[in-house]
C-alpha cells in the first residue's frame, strides 16, 4: 500500500466509517463545529466523504448523489458507534 487513503477506499464503508471518525474527532471543539451536535456533524463529514469519493472515482450521478444522502447516515452511525465502543470503558468510574 502506497497511500493512507485512495478515492476508491473513501467510497468504501470500510474507509468512509474511517475517515468520518477520524475527522469528526480531529474537528471536535473547533468554534462554530462545536455548537453542532457531534451526530449532526459526523453525517455532514459522512455526506461529505461519500459525496468527494463517488465524485472522483465512478462519477456523480443524481442516483448516487441521493444514494450518499441515504448512506451517510449509515457511515455516521457507524462512525459513532466505533467511538462510542472505542470510549465507553474510560467513562466507567
Amino acid at each position: 500500500m502506497q497511500e493512507f487513503f485512495t478515492w476508491t477506499m473513501l467510497a468504501t464503508y470500510a474507509g468512509a466509517t474511517l475517515a468520518t471518525t477520524l475527522i469528526t474527532q480531529l474537528c471536535k471543539g473547533i468554534g462554530f463545529i462545536d455548537k453542532l451536535p457531534t451526530r449532526v456533524f459526523a453525517y455532514i463529514v459522512a455526506l461529505v466523504v461519500l459525496l468527494l469519493g463517488m465524485a472522483f472515482t465512478s462519477g456523480l450521478t443524481l442516483s448516487s448523489g441521493v444514494l450518499c444522502v441515504i448512506n451517510a447516515a449509515v457511515v455516521s452511525m457507524a462512525s459513532n458507534g466505533v467511538f462510542d465502543a472505542v470510549t465507553a470503558g474510560k467513562n466507567t468510574k
